[in-house]
């Protein structure tokens, strides 16, 4: 799938680059903390998201100012001016009425403009958002805040591998080495270290939750449980604050869910249904009927790896020794896998695998 990538010129001067991808009824989401059109559209992070989202929507993207494909300014980097230039793009885009995605840092601006324009937004999807940043929640938060700013300034895009690992294993603990490096490498092309700091600094005293109440669109609230970065509890927070909103729990530590954990299964199933995608048929379950071979077109290249070894009989320490990953994410891929092909069981399991050939094959 493709993207377009246009510019627009605010009133203050600042080129902003903003995509546009897929088709169906327009879904528009705002910019985190640090993005870049043209590297997050490939990446092995956020590619699954921009694909799902494109398949059922008309995805509109943009790169916050001092970022990305935007201008690399590092002079009004508010959160006011980042609702602004929300709406610079939303306008410029011709969006009349249309959902908002927001993530992360993105999640206030959402909210904000949510609130300032009701008639404008037809649904609401927050995922690991916040409504107070962390100077505002606790003299220990601002503490740890302003120690991440400072390791930003002195560590982002350097190449220490203690600094990206750091960033990594914080945002998305359940990374694999391709994910890592993916990770290390935007830290270089996105923004400079000062700028990235500076956006920090702004979006640590956000504060929208007087603005809670004044949202009306249906909406959508979710959080990994195990989040580092924004913290369970501020999910909730939102929920509380927004009337009729629909909270969802994944059990997740990972910031940005990743393609390979059964979160992000639920995450695509909990969203379809909001947004009213079109629904697929059902899975079979194994005390319904047993599963078809086609089933397996279902699983990707990584579990359908892990299958045909379970097939041959190796256990998750084995398996992980084998493919050079965790025994935690060979449970996460299990899952997975289980769901997939419709058993419950690891014996089912490799009944099934050695019904259709696999049998723990050499990779």
């Amino acid at each position: 799938m493709d993207q377009t990538i246009q510019f627009v010129t605010t009133d203050d001067g600042v080129k902003l680059a903003y995509a546009k991808s897929g088709s169906g009824p327009p879904l528009l989401k705002t910019a985190n903390w640090l993005n870049h059109l043209e590297f997050d559209w490939k990446s092995p992070v956020w590619n699954h998201w921009f694909s799902l989202f494109s398949a059922h929507n008309t995805l509109y993207r943009y790169d916050i100012r001092g970022t990305g494909l935007s201008d690399w300014s590092e002079n009004k980097l508010s959160f006011d001016m980042q609702v602004a230039d929300l709406e610079y793009v939303a306008d410029s885009a011709g969006l009349e009425k249309f959902a908002l995605l927001g993530i992360s840092q993105g999640a206030s601006v959402a909210i904000e403009y949510a609130a300032r324009h009701p008639e404008r937004i037809s649904h609401l999807v927050i995922h690991g958002g916040f409504a107070r940043g962390w100077a505002l929640r606790s003299a220990e938060t601002e503490r740890a805040g302003r120690a991440w700013v400072e390791l930003v300034r002195v560590g982002w895009g350097t190449e220490a591998p203690a600094y990206r690992r750091m960033f990594a294993e914080l945002f998305i603990p359940n990374a694999s080495e391709e994910q890592v490096s993916w990770f290390a490498e935007m830290q270089k092309r996105t923004t400079t270290p000062e700028i990235a700091a500076r956006i920090m600094e702004a979006s640590s005293v956000i504060d929208v939750m007087h603005r809670l109440p004044d949202v009306k669109a249906p909406t959508l609230i979710m959080h990994p449980r195990h989040d580092v970065i924004v913290p369970f509890d501020q999910g909730r927070y939102i929920a509380a604050g927004i009337a009729g909103s629909r909270f969802v729990e994944f059990a997740s530590g990972n910031h940005i869910l990743l393609e390979e954990e059964p979160a992000w299964q639920k995450f695509q199933e909990v969203v379809g249904e909001f947004l009213g995608w079109p629904r697929t048929a059902p899975r079979r379950r194994a005390a319904d009927a047993p599963a078809t071979s086609g089933e397996l077109e279902t699983l990707t290249g990584r579990e359908r790896e892990i299958l045909d070894l379970v097939a041959g009989g190796a256990n998750n320490l084995e398996i992980a020794g084998k493919l050079f990953i965790s025994e935690k994410t060979v449970r996460n891929h299990l899952t997975a896998i289980f769901d997939k092909i419709g058993v419950s069981s690891r014996s089912q399991a490799i009944v099934f695998a050695r019904d259709r050939g696999l049998a723990g094959r050499p990779h």
